[in-house]
């Protein structure tokens, strides 16, 4: 019996010394009361999106909107507030300057349209008729067009169809679904997002070969264009807003591409049935865009040093991606994210926490284009990717923390298949389960810059988030401050406060997955993180 008891003690003893455990209750209502009495979320807010604006990647906006983030996070009184280089961008910097779209005949009509990033400019005001080539699929049809283009602004096919919807544009997950999160799907689809808005129609993938030949075909296309004296370039996408798109292929040095810009379905869909009914359509168009060569992705960085002997130089990071598309003030995706990081280090700061551990904030650049800002922290600080071996940093990262998913409430946090990571969470989440932060995902989620850190093994989580109107939203020119949950901003701001301070004073931290880095660095292959 003696010999079972004291057995019975070194169990109970490790256990204690190595079980997580959450903030004090007296500290989770000291978070909770500065976040909702003295939030900074109504002016930070607009700070993020109005005074910002838009902040493409390398762009002159982007550079200016660091400087401004770096101001606010200093007034904050966080520690070394910083831009700081990421990576290279062969792209450069693209800004729109002016942007003027109207048809004028049959009738006059302006139009809200956006400029295809890294795309040219008009020579001042212009104007033509608009001919609609139709898909070009064949060399035939290339040739069809030959010779006919010269002062014309080409309409592309008009593919999309808007369908009524009778689902609600916001929602918030049910406790059905919530609990469904719960499940381990393995092996099967990991992640869980319900569809909002109008049905989307099936599609059929291309082959690798025939997307190849496609876009052959479309470069040639785009060479008669310029080398014939077309004027502009119309694509058509989104419904009542104008989508982003994706960027022209371009890299510094290249010749100006052709003008070319984005319309609402609406419009767009006029012309083309105009057109189709016989009728002569004629725009007038002025686009001013304006190239420079920076070539540099840059984060903006800060923290709350750790005090800790010991644990200091391990980082808890936070973070969400800075940089946004240039139709708009980028609210949802991602000022979204950024607001609640800072304001999360705002709350810490004001209650004069000193963590064990360093906590970190890191607003990525670049995330739209291929998630360079991150990939560039990884390599600067954690991985060499080229002598395939972990830098010092890997082995002091202890937790990322993600926002990436507009401006909806935290329900829980998607595990990235980690189960080492739950009982952290299952700990952590005590003192904001009021809040409604309860369920632990095995599952995965992807597209985000935690993405970076968990391919090499990292503990690396994004949030379950209610997505409201984000899928309805994002990269448009609909994607300002009117899309902002302000409340759900103040509470995601204290989870995260809360999560960040746990992960920083536990005695312990969440491992590295099994088998890593090693499994990363053999199955690189030389490509970039």
């Amino acid at each position: 019996m003696k010999k079972f008891l004291l057995l019975a003690c070194s169990i109970m003893s490790f256990c204690a010394l190595h079980a997580q455990t959450a903030i004090s209750e007296e500290m989770a209502f000291r978070i909770k009361n500065e976040a909702f009495a003295n939030s900074d979320i109504d002016k930070l807010s607009m700070y993020m999106t109005d005074l910002l604006g838009s902040r493409l990647a390398a762009s002159e906006q982007k550079l200016r909107s660091e400087q401004l983030v770096v101001k606010k996070l200093a007034e904050y009184g966080l520690s070394n507030p910083r831009s700081e280089f990421a990576a290279e961008f062969t792209k450069g910097g693209w800004d729109s300057e002016k942007n003027y779209v109207a048809m004028t005949k049959p009738y006059y009509c302006s139009y809200a349209a956006n400029p295809k990033a890294w795309t040219g400019s008009t020579k001042g005001l212009v104007k033509g008729e608009v001919i609609m080539p139709g898909q070009i699929q064949t060399e035939a049809d290339l040739e069809k067009w030959r010779g006919k283009l010269a002062g014309k602004i080409i309409l592309m096919p008009v593919t999309q169809q808007y369908s009524i919807s009778f689902e609600p544009l916001a929602f918030r997950y049910t406790d059905e679904e919530l609990a469904n999160m719960e499940t381990d799907p393995r092996p099967g689809r990991h992640n869980y997002r319900r569809q909002t808005g109008a049905p989307r129609a099936a599609m059929t993938m291309p082959s690798r070969e025939q997307m190849m030949k496609q876009r052959e075909l479309q470069q040639k296309f785009t060479q008669m264009l310029k080398d014939e004296g077309a004027l502009a370039i119309i694509n058509t996408r989104g419904t009542f807003n104008v989508t982003s798109g994706s960027g022209a292929q371009y890299k510094v040095g290249d010749p100006e591409p052709l003008p070319e810009f984005t319309l609402p379905l609406e419009d767009g869909g006029r012309m083309a049935r105009l057109i189709q009914m016989g009728e002569k359509v004629e725009m007038e168009l002025e686009i001013k865009n304006k190239f420079t060569d920076n070539q540099k992705i840059n984060n903006v960085v800060a923290e709350i040093p750790g005090t800790d002997p010991k644990l200091k130089n391990e980082v808890i990071l936070i973070g969400g991606h800075l940089d946004s598309w240039h139709s708009s003030t980028g609210a949802a995706d991602n000022a979204s994210g950024c607001i609640v990081m800072m304001e999360a280090l705002r709350i810490l700061k004001a209650l004069g926490v000193q963590p064990k551990r360093t906590i970190r904030i890191a607003l990525w650049g670049g995330e739209e284009q291929g998630l360079y800002g991150s990939r560039g922290y990884l390599q600067n600080y954690l991985v060499d990717n080229k002598n395939k071996k972990t830098l010092p940093g890997y082995d002091k990262f202890a937790l990322y923390l993600n926002m990436d998913n507009g401006s909806g409430r935290f329900r829980g946090i998607y595990l990235e298949q980690n189960d080492l990571a739950k009982p952290f969470f299952d700990a952590w989440k005590a003192p904001i389960e009021s809040l409604g932060f309860k369920t632990i995902s095995p599952r995965t989620t992807g597209s985000t810059d935690h993405v970076t850190f968990d391919r090499v093994g990292l503990p690396a989580y994004q949030f379950i988030q209610d997505e409201l109107e984000y899928d309805r939203t994002y990269h448009t020119n609909m994607d300002t401050w009117e899309r902002l949950s302000l409340e759900d901003l103040k509470i995601d701001a204290a989870i995260v406060a809360t999560i960040a301070l746990s992960a920083a004073n536990d005695a312990n931290r969440i491992p590295v997955k099994p088998g890593y880095p090693e499994a990363a660095l053999k199955g690189s292959n030389g490509r970039p993180f």
